[in-house]
């Protein structure tokens, strides 16, 4: 059975402030900045939207912790509300990360988000800081990897210098989200479309200094960008979809998609060896059609190929 949801990924480009305004003027002015941000995806009706790392935080106050600290104190829980209210307002889900200040008065870099009700249901701590968070901000590493159960699905998420590390990764290897929300003022080149593909997720990336955001299939392909132009870009995907290997698939896939048709999906991206079928009707799952045709799963057919290796 289909399952579309409409994603909706924005980046940034260095918003800069008076830095002779006092601090509430500051916040005023990161609010009116934020909602015309989200002015620009909000028409598209989606069901969630991905802001980058940092993204109420002006660029140039985040230069110095002294004065981010000062800032984040007096912002407080504003624009969270701000963001509750606007989730609740267009029935959509938002993935707000900045800087917090926690109850036992700790620094975490880390992702809240938000319902379609406003209400928050999960959050992410970054788990690998740089050296400058540490040393300069007095940040505190995260411990956990949470799956965040929405009504599409389920997320994970990642933050900046989060990608370079396969611990993390390996995680979401074994929880299998379906959607890998990465938020970041650093891009990570080919380390998106591999934590896609290794993770066998559909992957949202929202980058801040002007660099592309996109979102990535599980078998690593752009699906949607910013541009050079617009810094937001909005697609739909769908989440029953399964990664296959060829290799003994290829009559099977044929098959399936001689009964199917259009109403499922293959997308190649070339060279891998390795496919995404999709379920693009309301009268059968991925699953159903994997075991009508008795296709292989990527993992098993490596599994499959490992023990083979054992023996």
């Amino acid at each position: 059975m289909s399952n579309y949801v409409k994603i909706s990924t924005i980046g940034s480009r260095e918003f800069i402030v008076d830095e002779l305004l006092t601090t509430e003027e500051i916040v005023d002015r990161i609010i009116k900045h934020l909602q015309q941000k989200l002015s620009q995806v909000l028409p598209e009706q989606p069901d969630i939207i991905v802001l980058p790392e940092f993204c109420d935080i002006p660029f140039n106050v985040f230069l110095s912790p002294a004065k981010t600290h000062e800032y984040c104190q007096v912002r407080g829980d504003r624009i969270l509300r701000l963001f509750s209210d606007i989730a609740r307002e267009h029935g959509c889900y938002i993935a707000y990360p900045t800087l917090r200040q926690q109850e036992d008065q700790s620094w975490r870099n880390s992702i809240a988000l938000l319902d379609r009700s406003g209400d928050k249901v999960g959050e992410y701590a970054k788990n690998y800081l740089t050296l400058g968070e540490i040393e300069d901000y007095g940040v505190t590493c995260g411990t956990e990897a949470p799956i965040i159960d929405c009504d599409f699905g389920r997320i994970a998420c990642a933050i900046c210098f989060d990608l370079n590390f396969d611990r993390l990764r390996l995680q979401y290897v074994e929880s299998k989200p379906d959607l890998i929300l990465f938020s970041s003022l650093y891009h990570g080149g080919i380390m998106q479309p591999y934590w896609a593909y290794s993770c066998r997720s559909h992957f949202v990336g929202a980058i801040g200094g002007g660099q592309p955001s996109a979102v990535l299939s599980p078998v690593g392909e752009v699906l949607a960008s910013s541009t050079n132009y617009f810094d937001f870009a909005t697609t739909t995907v769908n989440l029953d979809c399964a990664v296959v290997h060829l290799d003994y698939n290829m009559e099977r896939l044929r098959g399936l998609k001689s009964k199917y048709g259009s109403k499922v999906k293959i997308a190649d991206p070339g060279y891998l060896g390795s496919v995404l079928i999709s379920c693009e009707t309301d009268e059968c799952t991925i699953e159903d059609i994997i075991q009508e045709f008795n296709i292989e799963r990527l993992d098993d057919y490596l599994d499959r190929a490992t023990a083979w290796r054992a023996e």
